[in-house]
């Protein structure tokens, strides 16, 4: 299948439909994995243990903003992806390209603070490469992480486990990040006293498996936050998700900059939040865990029957009246730089 655009567009790296878009219409066919289910991170049999592997790249403007700046980001990032598996951290790559120019002060804030990122989640990093390109091609710093961990359960972590019946729930508030990027970009106007959530999640995973929560499939609300990953998890596991509109946790200043400026809330970026879909049997355990470390996590939703149906909408948002609506994922780049 050719893709549909002739030029890359912004939106193809926004998490929404057209980045789905750009993975099935080119990447897919190209490298798909044999079962056709993408995740946050790929098992690796070996002798002895099973490993997981990811790889990312971060772009984010301003490079220090409330609450973190991209070194903690990539480091957060890839750790956050292997927890989404289930798995130990243990190993990363960092890859760094920077732009003529760059004030070396800065580029030392930023290895001081992946060296104390990587610090605080127990993981090394062992190998990197620097390259440098002209003055104005790279937006100061881009970084790439390649990270390994090691899993330590017998659960199966992925879409394809996911039920009908499932518990949907958020590990916490959502969309702290999208707004602590835009309220640090002056040239907006837009002013506000949050903080990104911007936080490793390996602990927490950890500690829902150790307690005994069947846990079905996991997914960090990054670009297009909880609407988009709801979506592909729905698409990948043959399932329709029903969230409830008013169960879902939005701070005060979320909810303002998006009314102000138009956005979705649903689909703003986040750094340090999850879905968690597990039996609903087991949910009432999962949020007391999660809760440990964020009040705010809560069930926001329920998986029903599967459906084969392409005409079926994958996600439906119940609002507080009871009707019913499609949950759409963006089809613009809300906010290009974030993460």
């Amino acid at each position: 299948m050719a893709p549909s655009h002739d030029t890359v567009l912004l939106a193809h790296g926004g998490g929404g439909r057209l980045s789905q878009q750009l993975i099935e219409e080119l990447l897919l066919p190209a490298f798909a994995p044999a079962d056709g289910v993408l995740h946050d991170a790929a098992l690796l049999n070996s002798p002895g243990q099973t490993l997981a592997f990811t790889t990312d790249s971060f772009v984010v403007k301003p490079l220090f903003f409330p609450g973190g700046d991209i070194g903690r980001l990539a480091v957060f990032g890839s750790v956050n992806d292997l927890a989404m598996t289930g798995a130990r951290p243990v190993a990363l790559s960092l890859g760094m390209i920077l732009e003529e120019g760059l004030a070396m002060s800065l580029l030392e804030r930023v290895v001081h603070s992946i060296r104390a990122a990587a610090d605080a989640c127990g993981v090394a990093v062992i190998t990197g490469d620097t390259k440098v390109v002209e003055r104005g091609k790279g937006d100061g710093i881009f970084i790439n992480t390649s990270a390994i961990g090691v899993v330590e359960h017998a659960l199966k972590i992925h879409p394809s486990a996911v039920q009908p019946g499932d518990a949907v729930l958020v590990s916490g508030d959502l969309g702290r990040h999208g707004v602590a990027i835009l309220a640090a970009r002056e040239e907006l106007g837009f002013r506000s006293t949050l903080e990104s959530d911007l936080a490793p999640l390996h602990t927490t995973v950890n500690e829902l498996i150790s307690s005994g929560v069947e846990v079905h499939c996991l997914r960090d609300l990054t670009r297009g936050g909880l609407a988009s990953a709801s979506d592909e998890i729905a698409r990948s596991a043959g399932c329709q998700i029903e969230l409830e509109e008013a169960a879902i946790p939005l701070h005060s200043s979320v909810n303002g900059a998006c009314d102000l400026l138009g956005l979705d809330p649903l689909s703003m970026a986040n750094e340090g939040r999850m879905l968690v879909i597990c039996p609903e049997v087991h949910a009432a355990k999962a949020l007391e865990q999660l809760r440990h470390h964020n009040p705010a996590a809560c069930k926001v939703g329920t998986v029903h029957s599967t459906t084969t149906s392409e005409q079926q909408q994958p996600v439906l948002l119940r609002n507080t009246l009871g009707v019913l609506r499609p949950c759409d994922v963006s089809r613009g780049e809300l906010l290009p730089r974030i993460c």
